[in-house]
């Protein structure tokens, strides 16, 4: 009976410890404390990322074979609220989306080093060389006369005074073109209402008007946009779309507009 009852309470403090330390298992992987703080602290840890991101790309190639589990997401923001349920260990994601989660939820924060820097552009189904060069044209004339200045002033640096872009009056339009995106990445775009807003809208319209086109915008997972742009679904994307020779194959880049980098969101 002293025997039986043993192997009970040593089988009843066993599955005691194991709920007790149910977070901790669940979400790191090597057992390691669960301490985040530059970007090699990541190995042996669950990491959410938005699927079809740079995010996606760099966690995969530079920690998933040491041992990272890399879990995708539709959305940065469920990427996130994993993160504050327990289930990951961090997220990484750009650094503007990063500070609007971080300023909308007390309960994370963005680790000081940051992972990558990357540069933005526009992204042109591969060999329509006269699109490229008319936006590259209008890219250069709207960095000159400083409405790309004051798109930056406006959306990220958030500076008093500045505004978003308006489109100036008396433009007669002939065509549109479509743009695909992915309206989840403030502040480059987001739902506003029922609009969709943010630097990348603006920027993309002023191109338009200084093209004579009328902006169509197309959202759609991010995924989607590469695939949209090949098939003629849209000329163009804008989303935040980091320039790389991955993407390079398959798309053409316009010249860059903005420089971002990738950050690492973990719990406080």
């Amino acid at each position: 009976m002293k025997k039986l009852w043993a192997i009970l309470l040593a089988a009843s403090m066993l599955l005691t410890m194991t709920a007790c330390g149910g977070t901790e298992s669940e979400s790191s992987l090597d057992g390691s404390a669960n301490v985040i703080e530059e970007p090699d602290d990541l190995i042996g840890k669950r990491v959410g990322v938005q699927l079809g991101t740079t995010g996606d790309l760099f966690v995969t190639e530079d920690y998933e074979d040491q041992g990272t589990i890399v879990e995708r997401y539709n959305k940065g923001m469920d990427a996130v609220q994993a993160l504050q349920q327990g289930k990951i260990d961090a997220v990484v994601i750009d650094n503007q989306p990063a500070q609007v989660f971080v300023a909308q939820n007390d309960d994370i924060r963005v680790i000081d080093e940051a992972y990558r820097i990357e540069d933005y552009a526009i992204c042109l189904k591969k060999g329509n060389t006269e699109l490229l060069e008319q936006m590259n044209t209008a890219i250069a004339e709207l960095k000159e006369d400083g409405t790309l200045q004051q798109l930056l002033d406006y959306y990220i640096e958030q500076k008093e005074g500045a505004e978003p872009y308006t489109s100036p009056e008396g433009i007669t339009y002939d065509g549109t073109l479509v743009m695909a995106t992915n309206a989840e990445f403030p502040p480059y775009e987001y739902h506003e209402g029922q609009n969709i807003v943010g630097l990348d809208v603006d920027f993309a319209r002023a191109i338009c008007d200084k093209l004579g086109k009328e902006l169509v915008i197309e959202d759609m997972a991010f995924d989607s946009i590469l695939v949209a742009i090949q098939s003629g679904k849209a000329d163009f994307g804008a989303a935040g779309m980091t320039v790389n020779e991955e993407r390079k194959q398959s798309v053409d880049f316009t010249d860059s507009y903005c420089t971002g980098y990738q950050v690492i969101i973990v719990r406080k």
